[in-house]
């Protein structure tokens, strides 16, 4: 399957739309995740997209290297470091990062897609998958706006398969308004039903429109899929 890049750019329009008339104020606000403000979400989602575009302009040049050196201290350094930036620094830096992670894809192609990566020991067209949920996921967290409603269908369901791996052995995820499932292995167990973009929000671990429902209640969401990830049953 070819990575959605052209939805991952759309992605991005999105995002840089969403904040071209935030204030230093709101970026200096809370953010919708614990702890960060929505400077810290922005500062973010820009080293996101340059650890990604790094990843792959060595990826096309064959050459292997970490998503980050210092490993996660140092992706954590990068954020508390960027995110006071005032309002201007972090619509440059954002929309310079995208730019240069879009035009490394632009030349990547269908072989390139196969080249290995660190990040989540996968291949690059993983990290084109990966920044689209860190794009559409990320701007819910800004809180400006954007809800899990405004989440494409694709991404949605994308989500869901990726995040399966929280849920016990033998749940069943159901979407009842695009009539697909999926399933976790196991002896069957509890069926969660929903609409996929709230089914996907709540595994994202963000607030659905409308909460899904189980028979005898939802099912404690285990932690994010580990690195590397591990394949799951999906029907």
């Amino acid at each position: 399957m070819q990575p959605p890049v052209a939805a991952v750019i759309e992605a991005h329009g999105t995002l840089e739309r969403l904040v071209a008339g935030v204030t230093d104020q709101q970026l200096a606000e809370a953010s919708a995740l614990p702890g960060w403000s929505r400077g810290h979400v922005l500062a973010h989602l820009t080293d996101n997209a340059r650890m990604f575009a790094r990843l792959a302009e060595h990826a096309l040049r064959g050459d292997l290297v970490a998503a980050y050196d210092g490993g996660v201290d140092e992706r954590n350094a990068i954020i508390e470091a960027t995110a006071g930036r005032s309002a201007a620094e972090h619509r440059a830096e954002l929309a310079a990062h995208s730019a240069r992670l879009e035009a490394a894809w632009a030349r990547a192609d269908d072989e390139d897609w196969k080249r290995s990566v660190t990040f989540r020991n996968a291949d690059l067209a993983a990290t084109v998958w990966a920044r689209w949920r860190e794009a559409w996921i990320h701007m819910v967290d800004l809180d400006l706006g954007v809800r899990p409603d405004d989440w494409p269908e694709g991404l949605a369901t994308h989500a869901i398969a990726f995040l399966l791996g929280r849920l016990p052995a033998g749940t069943r995820v159901y979407a009842e308004d695009v009539r697909r499932q999926w399933s976790v292995g196991g002896r069957p167990g509890t069926v969660v039903t929903g609409r996929v973009r709230d089914l996907a929000a709540w595994l994202a671990g963000r607030t659905p429109a409308v909460s899904p429902v189980a028979a005898h209640g939802l099912p404690a969401l285990g932690p994010w899929p580990p690195h590397p990830p591990q394949r799951q049953n999906r029907t």
